[in-house]
């Protein structure tokens, strides 16, 4: 029998990406691609913890053995049934909030990446910049 491994551009016409500063957060704080996946799937149902407007939302992410709520919080560049793009998380515990200027900068970058091509998504993933979150595989 033949494996087959979808991607979640296959399964709901998104793709999920996180950059590389995100990918080393996920990494040491133990938070997998499933995860990423599930707060994607629950965007794209329209369950958006927070809009901050200009493609950026914040989505909570669940803590290994625990819920959302004492997770962390992440920030998505989202535009719905096209692509998504991890860019920063924390833990609550940690940070209670994005500053003005850190929000502009983060809503600014959002404006800009999500009208790029998908070409020159593809050239970011080339060069290490971005990598595709896998749906069902664990990635720690």
């Amino acid at each position: 029998m033949t494996e087959v491994r979808a991607t979640m551009s296959e399964i709901s016409g998104v793709t999920i990406y996180k950059n590389s500063w995100f990918a080393k957060f996920a990494r040491k704080e133990r938070i997998s691609d499933a995860a990423l996946c599930e707060a994607i799937d629950r965007a794209t149902r329209g369950l958006i913890d927070a809009d901050l407007g200009s493609g950026l939302i914040k989505q909570r992410v669940a803590r290994e053995g625990a819920g959302r709520s004492g997770g962390y919080r992440t920030l998505i560049f989202f535009r719905s049934g096209e692509r998504s793009i991890f860019v920063f998380g924390f833990a609550k515990s940690d940070k209670a909030n994005l500053d003005a200027d850190e929000l502009a900068e983060f809503k600014k970058a959002a404006r800009e990446l999500l009208e790029f091509s998908q070409e020159q998504v593809d050239a970011l993933v080339g060069i290490g910049r971005l990598l595709e979150v896998k749906r069902g595989k664990e990635d720690l």
